[in-house]
């Protein structure tokens, strides 16, 4: 099977999806705070449903309601069997740092993608830390085992790989019996989400301090018992605004607040940066075609924009530069090469850098098959070009989407497109 773009224009109205990074992390701050705590709209993804899954194996009571999750526990118990962490980066590091505050060990694994990315910084310093922490699979890749119990301490981690493995730590180091300082070295990539984490702990009642690289959180700490309402993500509505810019189309997304990364939210300027016409009014952001002229976007606090902002600057007037992405390397694919590869089956002029790539444009993209390597985010943005291109876009692991924008193809077929999945 694969997923089928033919060229079309969008036009229309659509809800963004919940935040994907802030159901992750609300998921698992209430189990910690024991509850009972409501989570209202929250993604419901591949990826958010291994997390609630691996914590209902640590002991928790995950229901689901009207409007949601309704999240409590008792005492949580490490996982007598391994847990599938499936194709979640994100639900593995989290759990990573919950299994070390647990009596026990627990081993956490994932599909043959999450098994190829690279976690040893995280058990190198839960280890520092005081909990047990190995790689089974060697080279610091998973399968991994976890065990506590987390003491505290001084602990440093590279922050240019992923900014979940400092997420992981502060959520997990304030159970600790004793104070916990983390210093992350230089350059921090995405610390737009380590500050979502810090403002959804605090939410929760507890506490950590930031000193340029350094955190330090407070030993002793409880989670309180609190609902939270999941707002929509910046992230997945950068697809449709970015379609509608690249098609001349006139497309609004609503349910947008303030509380998103401020990362993601960037996307709002970065397409009004490329000559896209954009309009904020409250929650909804309306994105209409434009002269489009070609920019340099730095995406270390923005790495999952990367993939559509390159398809958008195929059509660009002038040499595009993606920067300080080296992060992009270790996500679902080899990020730079798996949207370089793509632009380039489209017909479109692309060269890979170290830390991204560079795009020239206009260019007349061609009809081909795109291999999205399992890639959420590379298939989106694959979808997309198949609009503006001359002929269809057939696109490999066509359900791949349902990681984190479980209702893409039908959001976009209600705005015009003409995309289907086809034997």
């Amino acid at each position: 099977m694969r997923y089928r773009a033919t060229p079309s224009t969008v036009s229309g109205t659509i809800r963004a999806p919940p935040s994907k990074s802030v159901t992750h992390r609300a998921i698992v701050m209430a189990a910690l705070s024991g509850g009972p705590c409501r989570i209202r709209h929250p993604l419901r993804s591949e990826d958010t449903d291994a997390t609630a899954s691996g914590m209902a194996a640590f002991g928790v009571d995950i229901a689901t309601s009207d409007d949601g999750l309704r999240v409590s526990s008792g005492p949580l118990q490490a996982s007598a069997k391994p847990i599938d962490t499936r194709n979640s980066g994100t639900t593995l590091r989290l759990l990573a740092g919950v299994a070390s505050l647990l009596d026990g060990t627990t081993i956490l694994t994932g599909d043959a993608s999450l098994r190829k990315r690279p976690v040893g910084p995280l058990l190198e310093a839960l280890q520092t830390l005081g909990a047990s922490a190995e790689s089974l699979g060697g080279g610091g890749s998973p399968p991994i085992r976890v065990g506590g119990v987390l003491r505290g301490g001084s602990a440093t981690i590279p922050g240019d790989v992923s900014s979940q493995f400092v997420s992981s730590l502060l959520i997990a180091c304030p159970l600790a019996r004793n104070p916990s300082e983390i210093r992350v070295l230089p350059p921090v990539r995405s610390e737009p989400y380590i500050e979502m984490t810090r403002r959804l702990m605090r939410r929760f009642g507890v506490e950590s301090i930031a000193d340029r690289e350094t955190y330090r959180v407070a030993g002793g700490q409880r989670y309180v018992p609190m609902d939270v309402d999941v707002p929509g993500d910046f992230s997945s509505a950068a697809f449709p605004l970015a379609a509608a810019a690249l098609t001349g189309g006139d497309v609004t997304v609503s349910g947008l607040g303030p509380d998103g990364p401020r990362g993601d939210r960037r996307v709002v300027e970065v397409l009004r940066s490329f000559g896209a016409r954009i309009d904020v009014d409250g929650d909804r952001v309306r994105a209409r075609g434009g002269d489009l002229v070609a920019q340099t976007v730095d995406v270390g606090d923005t790495p999952d924009l990367f993939p559509i902002l390159a398809v958008l600057a195929t059509q660009a007037a002038g040499e595009s530069r993606f920067t300080n992405g080296r992060h992009l390397r270790w996500k679902e694919s080899d990020r730079i090469d798996a949207v370089v590869s793509m632009l380039h089956a489209l017909g479109a002029p692309a060269q890979a850098t170290e830390d991204g790539c560079r795009v020239r444009g206009p260019s007349r993209l061609r009809g081909a098959f795109v291999d999205a390597r399992g890639d959420h985010r590379v298939l989106m943005a694959a979808a997309v070009a198949g609009l503006a291109a001359e002929d269809p876009v057939d696109i490999s692991d066509p359900w791949c989407f349902r990681v984190s924008y479980p209702t893409f193809l039908d959001d976009l077929r209600s705005l015009g497109a003409l995309h289907a999945v086809v034997g």
